[in-house]
């Protein structure tokens, strides 16, 4: 009896059998082109806009740099990047129905590796490798660039010098008491002075503001200030034309107008920043209008829309121009020379230039007929930005800006609010309504967006702001910068004054909402220093966000959450040490932290942001919990169920040994700002000045699974760290604290 043949199956839709082959390579390219399909349909839909993600992957390369700690990494990225690159190259070369997804990977791979070589060797080119260590001494120079701070009573000098060590050049960075100024002392002049100079200086703790990484990029060898009188050998030229022109500018607006109303209408004029006192500054940043105070996106719009218009007008009633010239063009010019202009006479600072260059593309794409606000035209700003200054994207400058224009721009191409501002049959009331609604929600947006990157890099952002924006932000563009330059011209003929005045009153009214605002009940959030994963989760999902088009991009709603969440959660730590050991924080439940000194200062105030409390800082001998003698601290901490042994040094004279080393027994935790012997082994860990100088600052978090934190984990071997080469990793033996139900001996006495 003849078999029935079995049916025709097609080569890949019968399911294999258990005992199937190994699969083939042509069956894994199979899979590959299966996963092109998928790709080719996503970006299809999506609405990929390449030009957007290329910057997205350049900035993506750059951000690979910084995280990752050495050159074996940085290779081995850009080897992955063009592996990457060479498989969609090899695979899908011939293949047209896959040629969106072919252009994407290999594009984005690139552009990647690219990033990564940029700021690579960014860093080669104009990094200044610190002093090996700090020097006291006359030194010889020539003045580079000279910042005049009158409220903090000083002149900041950048000066050009010859390392008294090595005798290599290099640019250090003094501050001249206001008192000590003299004549001659400007841009060029060759002076002699005695100086204290440091190497530029690491994050105090975990989190903390990093000077040596900046002052890398910027050129900077050291810092410091003079401990006597300046002698000027040869005097100064008083800076090139614009320097001048600046100091002379600033100067004449604070004449004009005194108090903190002068200086901040100085600081809009010229740039100068120099003379707007800590308390008004401290109280535009808690109300989220810091960004008033630095000349960026909003000043030079501001310039140059008003150059735009006016030119536009007034060339309007020219009839024979009319007939021959397209005026947008010719406006879009003048606007954008203006925006030049004030580019270069307040500074020429990386954001100025940042916002300049924004400004002359709209301008562009007005005179074109284009789209002025746009992801692309965003991409190649940030593009171009990124080139030329590829350390910005670490700075909280460009990561602000950028979202913030990012998130104006995608606000306004989403259909819910295209359809609410849509042109309709309405009164000329409800219209403006209209755009007042969009302003409080733009705003809204803006702050919901730059919350968590403020709170990333400052450990603190006024809740506020949005509120206050939408009063300051017209107040600052329609009214105090018309005022001020309407008064400087009128000051050509003697007529400024009521317009002074009127533009002095508009400040007040600036300053009375920023410390009406910041003085409100829960007006800032303080956080304490956020994971870097789930800050990058938090990138990713609004990137996501802004991007794409259509429902699929609210999949970034997803990481974008859980970013929030994890933020959220973040753990405070229980004891930050300063880098030196001179200073420690012990953050306790009634949001005072205990410190070893009390006072002012900047080690204070960053260890207070990086506990994220808002209690007073309380010195440890005045705390019932510690046992204090001229030398040492004891210190008893509970924490989850557990007692904490503290023990700090307060002094560097000697002590007995064998005291020494039966106290450090009956200790967890020891720090000091002196080495002590090996003999002194506490249960945990020995934060003495060998320790500190290895790993830098310190965080101690001491909940349910104890763990240290040191600004060294974040360093990586990059040239601004001092001790980058041959850095072990950190161990330590794992805590043995007492349960606090335990019954316990008398804690040990301070030496």
């Amino acid at each position: 009896m003849a078999t029935r043949n079995a049916p025709f199956v097609p080569l890949g839709e019968a399911d294999p059998p258990a005992n199937a082959a190994p699969q083939r390579p042509w069956q894994r390219a199979g899979r590959l082109s299966s996963f092109a399909d998928a790709c080719e349909g996503f970006l299809q839909r999506a609405g990929y806009e390449r030009g957007s993600w290329l910057a997205v992957a350049f900035a993506a390369g750059i951000g690979a740099w910084f995280l990752v700690p050495d050159r074996t990494g940085w290779l081995a990225a850009m080897g992955l990047a063009g592996g990457a690159a060479g498989i969609a190259w090899l695979h899908w070369r011939r293949d047209e129905a896959r040629a969106l997804a072919r252009v994407a990977v290999l594009a984005l791979s690139l552009a990647f590796a690219l990033g990564l070589a940029t700021v690579w060797a960014r860093s080669a080119l104009v990094g200044a490798a610190p002093i090996a260590r700090p020097f006291i001494g006359q030194v010889e120079g020539r003045i580079l660039a000279r910042e005049e701070q009158p409220a903090e009573q000083r002149v900041r000098l950048t000066l050009a010098i010859r390392e008294p060590e090595t005798g290599r050049a290099i640019r250090v960075r003094v501050n001249l008491p206001q008192d000590r100024d003299r004549t001659g002392l400007a841009e060029g002049a060759l002076v002699r002075l005695g100086v204290r100079l440091l190497p530029p200086a690491p994050p105090l703790v975990p989190g903390g503001y990093d000077f040596a990484r900046k002052a890398w990029f910027d050129g900077l060898a050291a810092t410091g200030a003079t401990y006597a009188d300046v002698a000027v050998i040869a005097p100064g030229e008083s800076g090139g034309a614009i320097a001048r022109l600046q100091r002379v500018l600033s100067a004449h607006v604070r004449g004009q107008l005194g108090g903190s109303p002068g200086a901040i209408a100085a600081a809009f004029a010229s740039g100068d920043r120099g003379a707007i006192a800590e308390e008004d500054e401290q109280a535009m940043r808690d109300a989220g209008l810091t960004h008033l105070l630095s000349i960026s996106g909003l000043h030079v719009s501001a310039v140059v829309a008003g150059a735009y218009l006016l030119a536009i007008r007034l060339l309007a009633l020219w009839p024979w121009l009319v007939l021959r010239v397209r005026l947008p063009v010719l406006a879009a010019g003048i606007g954008a020379l203006a925006g030049a202009g004030y580019t270069l006479l307040t500074g020429a600072d990386v954001p100025t230039v940042r916002s300049c260059l924004g400004a002359g593309l709209v301008l562009l794409a007005v005179a074109l007929g284009r789209e002025p606000l746009s992801r692309r035209m965003l991409a190649v700003v940030a593009g171009i930005v990124l080139v030329l200054w590829p350390e910005s994207l670490v700075g909280p400058s460009f990561q602000m800006s950028f979202a913030a224009v990012l998130a104006i721009v995608a606000l306004a191409g989403s259909r819910p609010v295209r359809t609410f501002l849509a042109p309709r049959e309405e009164s000329w009331f409800t219209r403006m309504g209209r755009r007042v609604v969009i302003l409080f929600v733009t705003g809204v947006v803006i702050e919901a967006v730059l919350t968590p990157v403020v709170l990333f890099h400052f450990h603190r952002s006024g809740l506020y702001g949005a509120f206050a924006n939408v009063i300051a932000i017209p107040l600052t563009t329609f009214v105090t910068m018309p005022l001020i330059a309407l008064a400087l011209a009128l000051d050509s003929v003697g007529l400024g004054g009521p317009v002074w005045w009127l533009a002095g009153q508009s400040l007040e009214l600036l300053l009375w909402i920023a410390h009406v605002v910041a003085g409100q009940p829960g007006a800032v959030r303080l956080m304490p220093q956020i994971g870097m994963g789930a800050m990058l989760f938090y990138v990713a999902g609004m990137l996501w966000l802004a991007l794409w088009s259509g429902p699929v991009r609210l999949l970034g709603l997803l990481p974008a959450g859980a970013a929030i969440a994890l933020m959220a959660a973040t753990p405070a730590p229980d004891l930050l040490i300063a880098r030196d050991g001179r200073q420690i924080g012990v953050a306790m439940p009634d949001e005072r932290l205990l410190v070893l000194r009390e006072g002012e200062g900047y080690a204070l105030d960053s260890l207070r942001e990086a506990a994220a409390l808002r209690g007073e800082a309380v010195a440890m001998e005045r705390s019932p919990q510690a046992r204090c003698s001229p030398d040492f601290c004891a210190l008893t901490i509970e924490r989850a169920g557990r007692l904490w042994e503290l023990l700090v040094a307060r002094s560097k004279h000697y002590v007995d040994a064998a005291q020494l080393i039966r106290a450090c027994a009956a200790a967890d935790i020891v720090v000091a700002a002196r080495s002590l012997p090996r003999s002194c082994a506490p249960r945990w860990f020995k934060a003495d000045r060998r320790f500190l100088a290895e790993h830098g600052g310190l965080a101690a978090y001491l909940g349910e699974s104890p763990r240290l934190d040191t600004v060294a984990v974040h360093q990586g071997n990059h040239g601004w760290w001092r001790a980058a080469t041959d850095r072990p990793g950190l161990r330590l033996k794992g805590p043995t604290p007492r349960p606090s139900s335990a019954a316990t001996t008398a804690p040990p006495a301070p030496i």
